[in-house]
């Protein structure tokens, strides 16, 4: 929890604990610190770091609203901050910026950006975001 937090991560444990089992971490035992999660190597060389973060910050994605020209990312609690900062760092010019609280994330379009350009980054960003999140407000 420490090191994801200080990588800018603002999860509870409940969460960490499913993303790892979303992840098929295993556990066991260690002398020194009582438990350690692992990934086997196989499943962690075919993953890279950005599949990971990507795969995990999807977890918490519950839905994506277009209105007028804006997108409203609904997400679980906390997981906010972490998906706007993924969103962001990918520099995609059809969202120039997000503002997020602790559940909702405010995409903000580019100049003339509709709203399938902005689903199209969104793929682009989460490549395993389904159509299902998508709806219009």
């Amino acid at each position: 929890m420490q090191r994801l937090q200080a990588e800018g991560f603002d999860l509870t444990q409940a969460t960490v604990s499913r993303d790892l089992k979303q992840l098929q971490a295993g556990k066991k035992p260690d002398p020194d610190k009582g438990s350690v999660f692992f990934i086997t190597e196989p499943e962690l060389a075919s993953m890279s770091k950005e599949t990971i973060d990507g795969r995990l910050l999807l977890s918490g994605i519950r839905s994506v609203i277009f209105a007028n020209n804006f997108g409203v990312v609904k997400t679980l609690p906390g997981y906010a901050s972490s998906i706007a900062v993924h969103i962001d760092k990918h520099n995609r010019f059809e969202i120039i910026g997000t503002i997020a609280g602790d559940d909702t994330i405010l995409l903000i379009p580019g100049q003339n950006i509709d709203h399938n350009q902005m689903k199209k980054a969104l793929k682009m960003i989460f490549p395993e975001l389904q159509d299902h999140f998508f709806r219009k407000g």
